[in-house]
């Protein structure tokens, strides 16, 4: 039988849950790309900030413990800023939406989302260990396109822990882009910005869980 969206969700929660607090070595090594994945999206965020305002791109980072950091060349420094965290929100949330909502969707996005981890592995180098991690995560993604019918489950997976991951780490992951933001936006304190980005993110959270579960509960209302 298969399960309802929220059923899923109780699953890939319980799941992830599982694996961070009671997975021990093993959990930590099983989520340890997906953390590497958030770091990407992050990073890839501020990419997209920095081609969107004009400038340009010259190498991204993504690290063993997990960091990472985008040199970019003009552009609009708070979009860029910006796109990290917010951007990272805002791609695992589609992530997590269309393999709810879109099956038929699943695999071009799983395709294009591997496509883009072998453009920046090549074209915006940084080292081997980034290029390697991207290269390799991507073929896995492939692979479930070409071999299996998981598409959604992963996609519905991999954006449940960005979110999660990215909604826990609020006041660690971004510190660095949000001093250079209070910097360039005076206006308020760091950790003022801190919160709205944050609030930002869970208000992007709360839409997106009502586009996941709209229609879910109809034949409920119709059984009363």
């Amino acid at each position: 039988m298969k399960l309802s969206i929220l059923g899923r969700i109780i699953v890939y929660l319980a799941i992830y849950f599982g694996l961070r607090f009671f997975g021990g070595e093993i959990g930590y090594k099983i989520l340890y790309p997906i953390n590497l994945l958030v770091t990407f999206l992050h990073e890839f965020g501020h990419a997209l900030g920095a081609i969107i305002t004009g400038g340009s791109v010259m190498e991204i980072n993504v690290s063993q413990s997990g960091a990472g950091f985008t040199r970019t060349r003009g552009g609009n420094l708070p979009i860029i800023l910006m796109g990290g965290y917010l951007g990272s929100a805002l791609f695992g949330n589609l992530l997590f939406l269309i393999g709810a909502k879109s099956p038929k969707l699943s695999n071009p996005v799983l395709g294009i989302l591997g496509a883009i981890m072998i453009f920046t592995a090549i074209y915006w180098y940084n080292s081997m260990f980034t290029s390697g991690f991207l290269i390799i995560f991507s073929l896995f993604l492939f692979l479930i396109v070409v071999k299996t019918t998981w598409a959604s489950e992963v996609l519905m997976f991999l954006g449940l822990a960005s979110i999660i991951y990215i909604i826990q780490d609020f006041n660690v992951g971004p510190s660095s882009d949000l001093n250079k933001y209070a910097e360039e936006m005076v206006i308020l304190p760091m950790q003022a910005w801190m919160y709205i980005w944050l609030g930002v993110v869970l208000i992007l959270c709360y839409y997106n869980l009502q586009l996941v579960f709209k229609g879910e509960f109809d034949h409920l209302e119709g059984e009363s």
